[in-house]
This record gives structure tokens, sequence and C-alpha cells, in this order.
């Protein structure tokens, strides 16, 4: 007879469920009593919380809706992976560089922002599916490391110019809330280390406090309860380039984040990748459909799991739903949006700096040889061309589109690798080793 698949709302209680066991750890498919695994579901809602209420903070997108959108996007990606993989999805810190572009100066275009948020989601969910069906050979072999690390360092590197602004009016405040994030993830163990962005966001705020810097008003009349603000996407062609080189992050992330878990719990997990695609998709689709950041899978709450040792998809249940309580509070999230351009200046320079440091921690764990001129070249015209053109007067139109930045950027990484790479597999010419005194010789592709 066929193996009956376990329901979903099943968990099997770990041990005497109120302790993790000496060397095990709490599965998937189990759990501890309601009450231990409450808090560590609040836990998970801690790790999470600095980074998902930042995004919105730094794009202008509503808080609360984006924390309605993430407790959804959670529960539905555990619903579409059947409960195995213990995930939270919060805000993506790769959204930020395309909503900032597309709500920059002299365009304000929070519809076409949704919009791009929305396709992306799309996409990814497509990507899933095709995912589900093949396996990941071939998004490995369209982005292999080399590309790979281009993308995400450029889109952080892209950032750089908007913490400008920032640095020169509120001087004070930026440097400070920048040292407190710095000088909390090395100071303390544990959760407080994890929470270093949070917690130099709330010493950044003492700072700006009595400098005058924050208004009050908006908090003292919003409401207790309410329902999160929700908008209409609208679509625009130029805007929706800009987000989809996104889509080669969240599925780096999404990819990544289970290889992790595989790791962390000793099972593999690849044969879901597919899934964990489309339930992140969906989720992203959801909240560009009415007001929320694009999601992915964080990897903040890993750090939640390594150190409680559970991995309990019942504590991510949890954490969504207290995510989603969380939105119903308008004046929560007027608190969040008093925080000060100096404060939101400071976390970004670290927080941008981090998303392009990802890039090169992505060659280096794949130990991309830079003496192939196919990877050196990929990533050094990639990375000018993402910073050079990066909006404003610094664009490329091309057939009646306005490319720069982030879309050019990735458009050139990857024309750039696979055209140089087919050059190369056709005449054999791969020099690696070019300081060897026999010269130039063949060498390892990508």
């Amino acid at each position: 007879m066929p193996k009956k698949s376990k329901p979903v709302f099943s968990w099997t209680v770990h041990g005497d469920g109120r302790t993790v066991s000496p060397n095990t750890a709490v599965a998937p498919d189990e759990r501890l009593h309601w009450p231990q695994t409450i808090g560590i579901g609040v836990q998970h809602v801690m790790a999470m919380f600095g980074a998902t209420v930042l995004v919105p903070a730094l794009t202008g997108f509503p808080v609360t809706t984006t924390l309605l959108f993430s407790g959804l996007g959670t529960i539905i990606f555990l619903l579409v992976t059947g409960n195995r993989i213990p995930s939270y999805l919060g805000s993506s810190f790769a959204f930020i560089a395309p909503v900032s572009a597309a709500m920059g100066p002299g365009r304000d275009n929070f519809g076409a922002a949704l919009g791009g948020v929305l396709v992306t989601g799309f996409a990814l969910f497509l990507v899933g599916v095709i995912v589900n069906r093949t396996g990941t050979g071939w998004i490995h072999a369209l982005m292999p490391p080399a590309v790979m690390g281009t993308i995400v360092a450029l889109i952080g590197l892209n950032l750089a110019g908007s913490t400008v602004p920032k640095m020169k009016e509120y001087t004070l405040t930026t440097f400070s809330t920048m040292a407190a994030v710095v000088i909390c993830s090395v100071l303390f163990r544990g959760m407080l280390g994890r929470l270093s962005i949070l917690l130099g966001i709330v010493i950044g705020y003492l700072v700006a406090l009595p400098q005058g810097e924050i208004d009050f008003a908006p908090v003292k009349e919003a409401a207790w309860v309410g329902l999160p603000a929700f908008h209409t996407p609208t679509f625009d062609l130029h805007v929706i380039l800009l987000f989809l080189p996104v889509l080669f992050v969240l599925i780096a992330e999404n990819v990544g984040h289970v290889r992790t878990v595989g790791v962390m719990t000793g099972k593999s997990y690849d044969h879901l990748n597919g899934k964990t695609l489309m339930g992140d998709g969906i989720a992203t689709m959801l909240a560009g459909s009415a007001g929320g950041s694009g999601t992915t899978t964080y990897a903040e709450n890993i750090g939640v799991m390594a150190s409680s040792r559970v991995y309990s998809t019942a504590a991510y249940w949890i954490a969504g739903f207290v995510a989603i309580v969380l939105s119903f509070m308008p004046k929560f999230g007027a608190v969040i949006a008093t925080i000060p351009p100096g404060v939101l200046g400071g976390a970004g320079i670290v927080l941008y700096g981090m998303i392009g440091i990802m890039g090169a921690r992505i060659w280096v764990q794949n130990q991309v040889d830079f003496g192939n001129p196919i990877n050196l070249m990929t990533a050094g015209a990639g990375l000018i061309i993402a910073i050079a053109l990066n909006g404003g007067d610094n664009v490329l139109m091309i057939a009646g589109l306005t490319l720069d930045g982030i879309a050019l950027g990735t458009i050139a990484t990857l024309l750039i690798y696979h055209v140089m790479r087919g050059i190369a597999l056709w005449r054999k010419t791969v020099p690696t080793h070019v300081d060897e005194p026999q010269g130039a010789q063949p060498g390892k592709l990508g």
C-alpha cells in the first residue's frame, strides 16, 4: 500500500516535550509542548524583526502591510512545502535597490514598484515550477558562482550613493548608528548579537531624539487597532526591468537556505527546491499585489535554530501568526515610521555593504578562480557598468528602454560570461595561469 502523507498540522512531541534531549534536535515534524514552542516562535519574530521592518522603513513601504504579508507569506511557504522546511519569509534586502530606483527623485512610483515586486514573484514561481520538474542543474549552468557573486555584489554596491545625503545632513546620527551596529555585532553573543541592526537602530534613535530629528505627531494620531494600508500595483516595463535581476538573488538565497537546513538537520531537502521557490514566489506575488515588500527565506532565523536545536515548523507557524497580529496595530507601524533619516542612513551603510560582501562571499566559498579571465572580466566589467551607470544622467537608452544600474549590470554580467565562455570552448583557450614560465595554460571554466 502507498505510504500515507503526514497531515500538515501534525507534529510528534519531542522527548518529554519540555527540553531538547542531549545530542539530539527537534526535527521539523516534531515540536515541544506548546508553551515552549510559542517561546521559540517569539524568538523567531525577534530574529526577523529588525531586518523585516528596516526594509519598508528604507523604501517607504508601509510597515504594517509588510508585516502582514511576511506572516502570511511564511504560512503559505509552509503549506506549499508540506510543512517540511523550517523557514521564515521576511523582507528581502535585494528589493531595496530597485524600489529606491523606482521611487527616487522625480519618480515616486509606488504602484510601479509594487508591480515590479509582483512580476518578480511570478517569475520566481515559474522558476520553481521548472525546478520541481527538472532540478537545479540549469540554474548552476546559467549562473555559476562567478556570475551569481557579481550580481549580488552589484546590488549592494549600487546602493552606496543613497547613503551620501544622510551622511552629510545627519552626520552624528548616521555614524553613531553605524558604530552601534558594528559594535553590538561583536559585543554580544547569541540572540543579542544577531539583533545588532535592531540594537543599532535603537541607539541611533536615542542619539537623534535630543537633536529634534523625530516627529511623534503621527504616533499620537494613529489608532491602536486597524487594518494595514493596502495599495494597488501598476505595471511599467522600465521599472520591471529594474526588478528582474533580484530574481537571481532570491534563487540563490532560497537554494542556499534549503541546503543549510539540510546540513543542520542531517537530511537532504534538495528534492524540495522547486517547492520552496514556488512558495517564496507566491508569497512575493501576494505582497506585491497589495502593498508589501518582496519576501525571501531568512538566514537570521537559522541562528535561532542553531542555538536552540529546535527545527520545528510549528515554531514558524507561531512566528507567522505573531507577525500578522502586529500588522493590525497602526500605532506600532507609526512608531517604526518615526525612525529618522540619519538612523536609516547609518543602518544602510552596514546593510548595503553586507549585501555587497555577500557577493564576494559567494566567490570565496565556491573558490572562484580569478586567474581565469572569464571570471575576472565578468566580475570586473559587470561591477563597473552597474556602479557607473547608476541613474540620473548616467543611463543608457536602448530601443526606447532606459537601462541603468542593477538591470544593466546584470545583463552585462550574464552576456560577458557566456560569450567569453562560448568563445573559449570553441577556441580551447582559457589562460588561467599566465604567470607561469610556460605562459597561458588551459584551465577550468567558470
